[in-house]
């Protein structure tokens, strides 16, 4: 999938009680995970620059416009 056209998903953390790898106010990049979905976990990639699973309760899933994303988006 051409790159300009891939969906990226961004969370802000409200919460990292326990988390030492988690800023609140900040924004983390989400990747998708079907089963965490079910479980009320989101995966995001936090500071450390891998990705873990955190309660969803810590984030409220944002949209952001195209350019926000692309400047957010880590490089792969």
């Amino acid at each position: 999938m051409d790159k300009a056209k891939e969906n990226y998903s961004f969370a802000l953390c409200i919460e990292n009680k326990d988390c030492e790898d988690l800023e609140k106010r900040k924004i983390y990049q989400m990747l998708p995970d079907e089963e965490a979905d079910k479980e009320g976990y989101l995966r995001v990639i936090d500071e450390s620059g891998e990705d873990y699973l955190y309660p969803m309760s810590y984030f409220i899933v944002v949209q952001l416009p195209r350019k926000a994303q692309e400047a957010l988006q880590l490089s792969k």
